[in-house]
């Protein structure tokens, strides 16, 4: 690798029902891993991504371990071929987890047991109806506009900032049904409910964020050998207080996607590759910059390509 390069980790909406099976096939390391978790979760994970079903895969406490074990996965059998160090990691939301165990600062077991308790707690966080919405193509003091307008007394807030003229919102759905109709009035490409039952990264996910502070206490961080950054602060830290912080924090506040590429572009990054099943990191750091150069490496011949 002859540029200074990042990696970074997905997070939900990158789970398929046979992912990472090209990879598993020719790499060993893949079913290790995920027999790694199965270990701790009690259930065959790697069954599950490969048979599914579908709707139990997408269930987020079952989401979460799946695809944190498949970031973890590749991220081994990229260093089998690959020498060079990365410069940063960063991770989409549950990525941030896989982006920690990657730099050595949580242990692979623990961040297991830490993501599945993640998913349960944020699903019953809110017991009412949530929703999260997609919007694209409408500039951020716009977005700002519609969440004000669209919330009334209800909760709306900036979920992502996932791309340029790309923003998930979450809060409450009839909050969310509004957003939509306003956003279409105000000339967005795309406004739409997504189909989630969980409004992750706004205030409706305190009651989780309060569970996942107390589990947090018993799990041993160490300061990263590579530096994350973090999603709620477009910060790296070392020390393991701050990282705990940050990851409560997280549960409630945007993730600004966008800004921590940017942070990695001034920081003289050259190059950006995903580090998990799909591409869906890669298409969204390719509206974000046309500075770099971005790519993707869950399947065989991309690892052979780019190590």
């Amino acid at each position: 690798m002859q540029n200074k390069y990042a990696m970074v980790f997905p997070g939900q909406g990158s789970q398929t029902v046979g992912m990472l099976k090209e990879l598993a096939a020719a790499y060993p390391q893949v079913q290790n891993t995920f027999s790694e978790a199965s270990e701790v979760l009690g259930y065959n994970l790697w069954d599950l991504t490969q048979s599914g079903p579908e709707e139990k895969l997408n269930q987020t406490e079952f989401t979460q371990p799946a695809l944190l074990a498949a970031g973890v996965a590749v991220w081994q059998v990229w260093n089998l071929k690959s020498h060079a160090t990365p410069a940063f990691f960063a991770g989409h939301s549950l990525g941030e987890y896989t982006a920690l165990v990657c730099a050595g600062a949580i242990a692979f077991k623990d961040a297991v047991k830490l993501v599945e308790a993640r998913g349960r707690f944020m699903q019953g966080a809110f017991s009412d109806e949530g929703a999260m919405v997609a919007i694209v193509g409408l500039a951020d003091d716009l977005i700002k506009k519609v969440c004000i307008e669209s919330a009334q007394s209800e909760i709306l807030v900036v979920a992502n900032y996932n791309s340029i003229g790309q923003t998930v919102l979450a809060g409450h759905l009839s909050a969310a049904n509004r957003a939509v109709e306003q956003a279409k009035t105000l000339g967005a490409k795309i406004a739409k409910v997504l189909p989630v039952s969980v409004p992750s990264h706004c205030a409706l996910m305190s009651p989780a964020a309060d569970k996942l502070a107390e589990m947090l206490k018993s799990i041993n961080i160490n300061p990263p050998k590579i530096p994350v950054i973090q999603n709620a602060d477009v910060a790296f830290y070392n020390e393991p207080q701050e990282i705990c912080d940050a990851l409560v924090r997280q549960l409630y506040s945007p993730v600004r996607w966008v800004e921590t590429i940017q942070l990695m572009i001034k920081n003289d990054v050259k190059s950006i590759f995903e580090c998990g099943p799909g591409k869906i990191l890669t298409g969204l750091n390719k509206r974000i910059s046309k500075e770099i150069m971005v790519d993707f490496i869950g399947e065989p011949a991309k690892i052979a390509i780019l190590s």
